[in-house]
């Protein structure tokens, strides 16, 4: 047990803090990760003077102190620095350290998640911001997320009197930092279209961890921006969501998207959920399924099953096995995009009435027959379509009729084949083409919803 520290040590140890934040250090290398070479183990992490050294953190705060192959300082310290967020992580470490009160640390992180979120989407926009890295990536903010929400999980504070304040704390800052706080629409336009789309974190860190998401780098792009179309302005809102089922389990998909659906003023005009699929291909899921068993998540769980119903938010009952799309698909295809080919997608696995789960009943079809469990659609069965389906079963949940709704995978990324670089010019040309595609069909799918609203003059 750690000795109880008084408010003079508390912050005679601030600099300490942030110093070993900022550089991994509040994380222990993971065995199991590849990314760090057998012949250059990285360097035991520093401990932080303000932090609990029996705390245990997830496996997703577990790599950041992990580099890239061939050793060196941490992937995470290098993104984190490359995106000047730096300073804003160590400033969050040291008034975290600092903070004498549950209420002082509420607001802290609060303020801080946000001001993450903010800076990250500026940035993204070209509004500001410092750093030598292409304002395309994605992935600084997920480091210094990472890093914050490790500095919170371990704190060792005298005024933590009950875990749940502790958990309370990661909440807030999981919500601020991902955009799902801020969801609001301008007044500037108050007669646009109104269209909230998500992404997703990195995800396949355990194979590297220098991988991006163009479905996050496109939420940063289009968060709070105002298009012109020729049917008229479409405004976006964005969100990024978490590879992990324990998050969707406790509602995050629901908590991004439930209050642009309740009717009243808040209401958007369209829903997307965006994340990555193969290369070369871009493609509007037919099919959302009631179903889970996918790859392991970004904390390595795994599920089999169907989705998890959440308990804070209205759903149909019983959950249907398959929701299929309501997005525009035919004006996003004819919309003329590139470089990549855009397509409804198709073809379902399931398991015929009364057959589930008898793996030798399992069969694939275009589309699902009736009374068939779900196995996957024609997106996999990972949190891609589980984000389809959470935000659309939701959709039905809250009789949200008039609301279009689907999801929109992107291409995946080709990479420096140097493995120790974080990024070249050929791979930053790839991403943003991928997400100027992504960006284009959004509005194309915005200006579509807009067209065919009553009283539309075009």
């Amino acid at each position: 047990m750690a000795l109880p520290r008084s408010p003079r040590r508390r912050a005679a140890v601030l600099g300490a803090c942030a110093t070993a934040l900022v550089a991994g250090g509040l994380a222990a290398p993971s065995a199991a990760a590849p990314s760090a070479s057998p012949a250059s183990p990285p360097d035991p992490a520093p401990v932080s003077p303000c932090a609990n050294p029996a705390a245990v953190l997830t496996v997703e705060e577990s790599r950041l102190g992990l580099p890239l192959p061939g050793g060196g300082e941490p992937a995470s310290q290098r993104f984190v620095r490359a995106a000047g967020f730096d300073g804003l992580v160590a400033s969050f470490a040291e008034r975290l350290c600092a903070a004498g009160s549950a209420q002082e640390a509420t607001d802290l992180v609060r303020a801080s998640g946000q001001e993450l979120w903010d800076t990250a989407v500026a940035r993204a926009q070209g509004r500001g911001g410092s750093g030598t890295i292409d304002r395309y990536d994605d992935r600084p903010l997920y480091w210094a997320r990472t890093a914050m929400s490790a500095a919170v999980r371990s704190l060792d504070a005298d005024w933590i009197e009950n875990p749940l304040q502790r958990q309370g704390l990661l909440h807030l800052l999981d919500r601020t930092s991902r955009g799902i706080s801020s969801v609001g629409w301008s007044q500037e336009e108050p007669d646009a279209t109104r269209v909230v789309i998500s992404g997703f974190d990195t995800y396949s860190l355990d194979s590297s961890l220098r991988n991006s998401n163009p479905s996050g780098a496109s939420a940063l792009q289009l968060d709070g921006r105002t298009i012109d179309t020729p049917a008229g302005p479409v405004t976006v809102e964005a969100v990024v969501l978490p590879v992990n089922y324990t998050d969707f389990d406790q509602g995050v998909v629901e908590d991004a998207f439930g209050p642009v659906l309740r009717t009243g003023e808040e209401r958007a005009d369209m829903i997307m959920t965006i994340s990555q699929t193969g290369r070369g291909r871009m493609d509007v899921e037919q099919w959302a399924a009631n179903a889970r068993g996918g790859s392991p998540d970004n904390n390595r769980n795994q599920q089999f099953g169907p989705v998890s119903r959440p308990s804070h938010w209205p759903q149909p009952f019983d959950s249907p096995e398959w929701i299929e799309t309501t997005l525009p698909y035919e004006a996003m295809i004819a919309a003329g995009t590139g470089p990549w080919p855009v397509q409804l997608n198709d073809g379902i696995c399931e398991w015929p009435a009364g057959t589930w789960p008898d793996p030798t009943a399992l069969v694939c079809a275009d589309d699902p027959s009736p009374g068939s469990t779900a196995g996957s659609g024609p997106g996999g069965s990972y949190l891609s379509n589980e984000s389809m389906y959470r935000s659309n079963r939701l959709r039905i949940g809250l009789q949200a009729w008039d609301v279009p709704g689907g999801h929109l995978h992107v291409s995946a990324l080709e990479y420096p084949a140097d493995e120790s670089v974080l990024t070249d010019p050929a791979f930053e040309a790839d991403r943003a083409a991928v997400v100027d595609q992504t960006v284009a069909l959004v509005t194309a799918a915005g200006a579509a919803v807009r067209a065919d609203r009553p009283g539309n003059p075009s």
